[in-house]
């Protein structure tokens, strides 16, 4: 599985060919490496308006213009899609909710494995708010919520779709975004996912502005 080259070993690194490593090893360097994650709680319905949610770390925004959401959803070990996948594919909507420290224990019952008969944010407690623009509802405790429209799925292979949505309406926590349109990080106080059964928080800010060529050459020459 590692590379034979010494050079590697010299640099104190050990180099992986992804070509020869089994789908669960690379998953565990990537989740491993690629942290921390934002964690999207994914609200659906189904055809016939049951609610659906769970959380997905395979996630990011893409896209501002148009403003495009990616999740990556895994499918079941037979190849047939999970409930989320389902019924994008179905409703061709679904709604991002960001998880919050305070909404912590509530993604996770929603990772429970329940049947596709159960509505998780009735186990979770989980009050919802009615969709705007798309069918399935957003969570109000979600300090952040983007109503997405499907745009596009990617069939990764047979483990994984790519659903790509387009967000169509949001909802915001009052404190949480100024006449500006900044959101406040302190308040989102979102969290991430990190290898293995570890999650981060994202109260540790630290500003670093991007100097501009002229500043960046003048520093350079002291």
């Amino acid at each position: 599985m590692q590379d034979d080259d010494p050079t590697d070993r010299r640099e104190a690194s050990i180099g992986f060919d992804f070509g020869r490593l089994s789908g669960r090893e690379r998953y565990k360097l990537l989740i491993g490496a690629i942290v921390p994650r934002p964690i999207a709680l994914v609200t659906t319905v189904d055809r016939d308006g049951r609610v659906n949610a769970a959380p997905f770390s395979f996630f990011n925004c893409l896209s501002a213009d148009p403003a495009i959401l990616a999740i990556g959803v895994e499918r079941r070990g037979d190849g047939r899609p999970k409930d989320t996948g389902r019924n994008i594919r179905d409703t061709q909507a679904f709604t991002v909710n960001i998880v919050s420290r305070a909404l912590l224990d509530a993604m996770n019952t929603c990772a429970v494995a329940f049947e596709p008969e159960v509505d998780e944010t009735v186990a979770a407690g989980l009050a919802l708010r009615p969709g705007v623009a798309v069918p399935c509802p957003s969570l109000l405790a979600s300090p952040a919520s983007f109503e997405c429209r499907h745009h596009v799925t990617l069939a990764i292979g047979g483990s994984r779709d790519i659903v790509l949505g387009e967000v169509v309406h949001a909802h915001i926590h009052r404190d949480c975004v100024n006449e500006r349109l900044h959101v406040d990080p302190v308040v989102l106080d979102a969290i991430g996912r990190m290898g293995g059964d570890l999650y981060a928080s994202t109260r540790d800010l630290f500003e670093l502005p991007t100097p501009s060529v002229a500043e960046w050459q003048a520093a350079t020459r002291r």
